[in-house]
């Protein structure tokens, strides 16, 4: 016979699953009794059946059947697997009894309920818009969602602040029990510590220094979920896009232009006045060097002179002939190098004698 052929009597077919053999099972059940009925509606010989039928049997077979059930229930419920990223949080009559870690484990049946949590995911709350179709290029929609951007600064100015809260369960079993919405809670106290930090600023300084701000609400947003015991820490808080509201648009951009107008002003003049200040302080104080240097040299220069004087004349006073020829001769010293022409003077010479300087260079002569 070949083997794809099915036998005569029919495939016989095994139960690949829990479901199945319980379906069969049932199956069973139901033949069972449906085969007791039929025997007890004809009897033995035939006759018609009797008016007291026999109950016993049927009920302990339901019995014995029902805890089959039962026993195999709990036997299949009893193991469990916590994929990786979650953990279990085990209920013993409704009270937390244990966490367990990724992996198969047992727990005890109709006794223990089972609770998964990932806590690797990480969740995101939305404000002031909606992604609808995420990826590289996403779709969001910011339409209907102005009661949660709009926001009121410390000049009394309104801007559209639209931001993103992203968190982990930190505590699985604050975030079951400890409060009944963790999501809601989130977005609640988000919204408060934002509007807070916003509400406190000027309108200027929340356009310039977004960073700043979203890491001052980050902490302040995690003290407030740590106060509730929401269970959650935050991965981070952004602030996406800082506008002013769509009909003060035209006007706020104007401001912006004159503001930038009256920045590039300030800053070519004080530009000019780094270049020029700086040069101006530094050639008076140049001058205010100089002058100094110049008193100082000359107050040296004329003590020095005077010092001198002192010491000649005290030198005079002890040798007097000495001291006038060498005074003399150091005069002629620094006298004759500059002289051109010298003439000799004797009152026993009744001509002038002409001082031939032998030292002096001859040019030298032409060769033609």
């Amino acid at each position: 016979m070949p083997m794809n052929q099915q036998p005569p009597w029919g495939q016989n077919k095994k139960p690949s699953s829990p479901e199945d053999i319980l379906a069969a099972l049932i199956q069973k059940i139901r033949d069972t009794f449906g085969g007791q009925d039929q025997q007890n509606n004809q009897g033995d010989d035939g006759a018609p059946p009797s008016s007291t039928p026999s109950v016993g049997p049927g009920i302990g077979k339901i019995f014995l059947i029902i805890l089959a059930l039962l026993v195999f229930k709990g036997v299949y419920s009893s193991f469990y697997t916590i994929e990786p990223g979650k953990v279990g949080i085990i209920l013993r009559f409704g009270e937390y009894a244990r966490t367990t870690q990724p992996g198969l484990n047992f727990k005890i049946p109709y006794m223990e309920d089972l609770i998964k949590v990932d806590v690797e995911s990480v969740r995101k709350e939305e404000f002031g818009f909606r992604t609808r179709m995420p990826g590289k290029t996403s779709v969001f929609d910011r339409r209907g969602f102005d009661m949660e951007s709009l926001m009121l600064t410390g000049d009394k100015n309104v801007i559209n602040v639209d931001w993103i809260v992203q968190y982990k369960v930190s505590d699985p079993v604050n975030f079951l029990f400890k409060v009944r919405n963790v999501p809601q809670a989130v977005r609640d106290a988000s919204e408060m510590v934002t509007r807070r930090i916003v509400g406190n600023m000027d309108f200027d300084y929340v356009l310039s220094n977004r960073e700043i701000l979203a890491g001052s609400a980050k902490q302040e947003l995690q003290k407030q979920l740590n106060l509730l015991e929401c269970g959650v820490s935050i991965v981070t808080l952004r602030f996406l896009d800082i506008n002013p509201p769509d009909p003060v648009k035209p006007a706020f951009n104007e401001v912006n232009e004159a503001d930038q107008d009256r920045k590039r002003l300030v800053n070519e003049a004080e530009e000019t006045y780094n270049r020029v200040i700086p040069k101006a302080r530094g050639s008076a104080k140049r001058i205010v060097e100089e002058a100094h240097g110049y008193a100082i040299q000359r107050i040296n220069r004329a003590q020095g002179e005077t010092n001198r004087f002192r010491a000649i004349v005290k030198e005079y006073q002890l040798a007097p002939d000495v001291t006038r020829r060498r005074m003399y001769l150091e005069a002629m010293q620094d006298i004759l190098p500059g002289v051109d022409h010298i003439y000799v003077m004797d009152k026993k010479q009744q001509t002038l004698l002409p001082f031939l300087d032998l030292a002096k260079k001859s040019p030298k002569p032409e060769i033609k």
